[in-house]
C-alpha cells in the first residue's frame, strides 16, 4: 500500500492550522451577527489589536501550512498563502458595507497588512527563507 507524501499526511500542526481558520472562520460569523461579547469594548482599540493578532497568526501558520509556495502573478512570484489570503481578507474587508453591524473601516486594511506582514516575515524566519530562497548559513 502506497505511502502519503510528506505534504499530505496528517500532522497535529496542520490540524491546530485548521483549527484556527475554523476559529477565524466563527469569529466572523460572530462579527457579522452582532454576537461578539460586549466586553471587548473595554479593550481600548481591541478592533485594531484583534485584526493584527488574528490575522498575524493566520498568515503565520498559513504560510507554513502551504510550506512557503510561490505562484507567479503578473510576472513576480508572490508568496501563495499570502496572496490568496490577502484577497479573502480585502474581500471580507469591503463586504462590511453591505452589513447592518459591520462597517467599511480602511483602518482594519491597514491593520490586517501589519498582521499579514508580520506573520508572513515570522513564518519566513522561521523557515530560514530570505526573500523565498535558503538561508545560506555556512555552518
Amino acid at each position: 500500500m502506497p505511502q502519503p507524501s510528506s505534504s499530505h499526511r496528517f500532522t497535529l500542526g496542520n490540524a491546530l492550522t485548521w483549527l484556527y481558520f475554523a476559529l477565524i472562520g466563527g469569529v466572523l460569523v460572530m462579527a457579522y451577527s452582532n454576537a461578539l461579547p460586549a466586553q471587548l469594548e473595554y479593550i481600548p482599540y481591541y478592533d485594531k489589536i484583534g485584526h493584527v493578532v488574528l490575522y498575524g497568526i493566520a498568515a503565520y501558520l498559513g504560510e507554513r501550512l502551504v510550506r512557503h509556495r510561490r505562484i507567479r502573478l503578473l510576472g513576480k512570484r508572490l508568496p501563495l498563502f499570502v496572496t490568496l489570503f490577502s484577497l479573502f481578507v480585502v474581500a471580507e474587508e469591503l463586504v462590511q458595507y453591505f452589513s447592518p453591524h459591520r462597517n467599511l473601516d480602511p483602518g482594519d486594511l491597514v491593520m490586517d497588512a501589519i498582521g499579514i506582514a508580520i506573520g508572513t516575515a515570522l513564518a519566513m524566519r522561521g523557515q530560514g527563507l530570505v526573500e523565498g530562497k535558503p538561508n545560506q548559513n555556512p555552518h
